[in-house]
């Protein structure tokens, strides 16, 4: 037996807990007697920590879940407590899913795992680490600091899934959870709206209020970063819940997320994210698409126009601040939006003899912060794909646009592959809530932002997963008929 294989077998999950045991345990007893009632609570910590990875060490896919978790929650954590880069730890949970899975997943999970999505994900992450050497020798911390939305989360989080969560049960899981989640923030923001905001919220809205208190009126963000990241995810999980409606489930079901997709469009609607309104028409549109049936595709249809011609052409509902301000989307002489194309027109000189762009971390937040010297750090992008323009050149906005439709191109054309109609509708409202945030990102940075990316990056998965998830659902029905 060789070197590597005899490490390999000592080096077993129960081996790995056991040692891990041992030492924490000591480690528990010395914190506890050197910091007494502090040491105590930090001792309950950390043993809670390491019943989670014994949780996580045997089932992977926790791991997963968890990152879907806290990535609703994450910036509530960092206003209400005490100053912890609490973001880092979507890549500690990535880490350590990974870690168990190599343990866990077998051989057949793995192969999964091979494809064009993952290919490309890994394309896209080798051109943003090239990045690095960009002629406009931007900060190295900025490009760190972006690298992560832009690339790294996705590179860490797709091929996972395709790992760990490759059954419908999983699928299931994971569409409960973002509703769920998703309601209980749209209800904290009602609570912030009708009841008052916590400390840590009130800190907030003053470093923040040109953009969150609009003529005296608050722009919800309940746990989100702001209310632009709020807004997009309600409505895009608003849409999944409403086509999640037309699906062949039990009435109580339907009744629920008809319910949670109505919530959903009122957290939508008090986050002030006009925005936010093109997640659902794009998204709707999709799927009616989708769903390849003339007549849903003619009722879909009539049904969007009148809603878009009721916010263009009407007046009905505008003394409420909230429908007044969605209705101002679709207003062509916005002061907000013809800023914005101002702004473009400025970029597009500039860029015009930059190729490949100024390099990542150079516009937006992190542009203040680490590149405020370069030019393109002192116009607002107000869109992912105008700063992916300004990091990537037309180079790689040309390139990243092609992979986004060729991505949600190939997760359509597996949807129309799948017969089972519980799960086509599941992932139809999948697709179409993906590419009604990458329409939306266009306007605002959604797509490369928590929670949606990690989302839509699940989603693509889950829908590249979609022909396997029926073929075991049709042997298993086929191994119960033999019995």
């Amino acid at each position: 037996m060789s070197l590597s294989t005899t490490f390999k077998a000592r080096l077993t999950i129960s081996n790995l807990l056991l040692y891990g045991g041992l030492v924490t345990a000591l480690a528990i007893g010395y914190v506890v007697f050197r910091w007494e009632v502090l040491g105590a609570v930090l001792a309950s910590l950390l043993w809670g920590a390491i019943a989670f990875l014994i949780v996580l060490f045997r089932k992977p896919e926790i791991g997963v879940f968890s990152l879907l978790t806290y990535s609703f929650i994450l910036p509530f954590f960092g206003r209400e407590m005490v100053s912890i880069p609490f973001g880092i730890g979507i890549e500690v949970l990535l880490i350590v899913s990974w870690i168990a899975a190599l343990f866990k997943a077998s051989a057949d999970d793995w192969r999964y795992a091979k494809n064009d999505v993952v290919g490309l994900t890994v394309l896209w992450f080798l051109i943003s680490v090239m990045q690095i050497a960009n002629p406009s020798g931007a900060s190295i911390m900025g490009w760190l600091q972006e690298l992560r939305g832009a690339a790294l989360h996705a590179l860490l989080i797709i091929p996972l899934v395709f790992v760990v969560l490759n059954k419908e049960r999983h699928l299931n899981i994971f569409l409960f959870l973002i509703i769920f989640i998703s309601v209980l923030a749209a209800l904290n923001g009602v609570r912030q709206l009708r009841v008052g905001l916590l400390p840590g919220e009130q800190v907030f809205l003053q470093q923040v209020a040109s953009t969150h208190l609009i003529w005296g009126k608050l722009r919800v963000f309940s746990f989100y970063t702001d209310a632009g990241m709020f807004g997009a995810s309600q409505a895009h999980i608003a849409l999944v819940s409403l086509i999640l409606c037309f699906g062949p489930y039990k009435m109580w079901i339907r009744a629920l997320l008809l319910i949670s997709g109505v919530v959903l469009l009122y957290g939508m609607l008090i986050s002030g994210t006009r925005g936010a309104l093109f997640v659902l028409v794009f998204g709707a549109f999709s799927a009616v698409f989708l769903f390849k049936n003339y007549k849903v595709l003619v009722i879909g249809l009539v049904m969007g126009v009148l809603a878009l011609g009721f916010l263009k052409y009407t007046h009905i509902g505008s003394g409420n601040y909230h429908i007044y301000r969605l209705r101002t989307a679709l207003d062509p002489q916005d002061a907000s939006l013809n800023l914005r194309f101002q702004n473009q027109m400025i970029l597009g000189d500039y860029l015009k003899d930059k190729p490949f762009g100024e390099g990542l971390g150079t516009i937006g937040t992190w542009g203040h912060e680490y590149n405020s010297d370069k030019f393109v750090s002192t116009i607002e992008p107000d869109s992912y794909w105008v700063k992916v323009w300004a990091m990537y050149g037309i180079v790689g906005l040309t390139i990243w646009f092609g992979m986004m439709l060729y991505i949600q191109g190939k997760c359509g054309g597996y949807i129309w592959r799948i017969r089972d109609r519980g799960l086509r509708i599941k992932l139809i409202a999948l697709l179409a809530g993906s590419i009604g945030v990458f329409i939306a990102s266009y306007g605002n940075e959604v797509i490369n932002r928590i929670p949606a990316s990690l989302v839509v990056y699940v989603s693509w998965a889950m829908i590249y997963l979609g022909p396997k998830m029926e073929l075991d659902t049709m042997q298993a029905r086929e191994g119960r008929e033999v019995k």
